[in-house]
């Protein structure tokens, strides 16, 4: 059975807005092709400990544009391969909101996130509904759930998955 995308918990790593895919991963590890040794380099100068203490599901809380800045598809990808289950973002940067799709990573926008969720809090996110619950609180945020095509290329591990199977 896939991932149980009306239930994806973990601890929050909140970030504020505006968040480049250089500072997810510099451009000077893109060269290391390990994403093993790159994951040790993420937000290297926005949070230095990150790499060291991002733990499997973990999700990241971030305000507006998160990803924006270069096209590197890389920057997703060292981020679930760190270990993210999630971001929930006020909004992304288009190109970054593509590739995380692509790749298999989800992606949710709901409003004022960064303002509400506290770094440690752990989160509920509901994909199906588009809701974010911090656990504990009882409190749903609302957001917009994901469009059903979204939803289907997540389900088969990203877009070349998707596509392989609709051949």
């Amino acid at each position: 059975m896939g991932k149980d995308f009306s239930n994806i918990s973990g601890r929050a790593w909140v970030f504020g807005h505006n968040i480049n895919t250089d500072q997810i991963i510099q451009g000077q590890y893109l060269t290391l092709l390990d994403y093993d040794e790159m994951v040790k380099h993420a937000f290297e100068i926005r949070r230095p400990v990150f790499a060291s203490k991002v733990k499997e599901n973990d999700i990241i809380v971030a305000g507006r544009n998160f990803g924006g800045g270069s096209s590197r598809e890389e920057a997703p990808k060292v981020l679930m391969h760190s270990g993210i289950s999630c971001i929930v973002a006020e909004s992304f940067a288009r190109i970054f909101y593509r590739n995380s799709f692509n790749i298999g990573l989800p992606l949710i926008t709901i409003p004022n996130i960064s303002k509400l969720i506290k770094d440690g809090e752990i989160v509920i996110v509901n994909l199906l509904k588009g809701t974010l619950t911090v656990k504990g609180k009882g409190e749903t945020i609302h957001g917009k759930p994901l469009p059903e095509r979204m939803l289907e290329i997540l389900k088969a591990g990203g877009a070349v998955p998707w596509y392989k199977k609709k051949k």
